[in-house]
Formats: C-alpha cells, sequence, structure tokens
C-alpha cells in the first residue's frame, strides 16, 4: 500500500467517524422542542453540506493519479478541518 492509499484510507475511516457522529446529532436534535429544532437542523444542515464537500474532495483525491494528488491534499485537509470543526462546535452545543 502506498502514502496515497494509506491516507486515503485514514480520511475515509474518519469521515465515517464523524457521520456517524453527525447521526448522534440529528436524533439528539429530534428529541428537542420545535424552536430549539428549527436551529439544530440549520446546523447540522450546514455541517452535512461541509460532509459533502469533504466527501467530494476525497474521491478527487482518490482518483488523482501519480503526483497530482499531493497538490490536492491541501484542499482536503482544508475541507476535513472545515468538517471536523463544524461537528465538534455542534456537538457543545448540543449538550
Amino acid at each position: 500500500m502506498g502514502l496515497k492509499e494509506a491516507y486515503h484510507e485514514q480520511l475515509d475511516a474518519q469521515l465515517r467517524e464523524w457521520s456517524a457522529k453527525l447521526d448522534q446529532l440529528k436524533a439528539k436534535a429530534d428529541g428537542t422542542e420545535a424552536a430549539a429544532k428549527v436551529e439544530y437542523y440549520k446546523q447540522i444542515e450546514s455541517i452535512k453540506t461541509k460532509a459533502d464537500v469533504a466527501q467530494a474532495k476525497l474521491k478527487e483525491l482518490n482518483e488523482s493519479s501519480g503526483e497530482a494528488w499531493e497538490s490536492l491534499k491541501g484542499g482536503v485537509e482544508r475541507a476535513w478541518t472545515d468538517f471536523k470543526t463544524s461537528i465538534e462546535e455542534a456537538a457543545g452545543k448540543f449538550k
């Protein structure tokens, strides 16, 4: 397994973990009062958009060839950081 494949596997595992956490946040939002539910769902939709961007970047990285993946790595890491930060902030608000 090469560096690109190992990197992809690591990010894919992280994406699955964060997606599970997003599902937990959705479940918590379902159990809140109507007024709070609206706000939580807005946050969840924003996070889902960031998750979609991160997943698209991961796919782009996976489909890249040779050394091109190195140039894509920065964009992937920015998308990952944005998604991670959003999940962590929402998790803090849902407590």
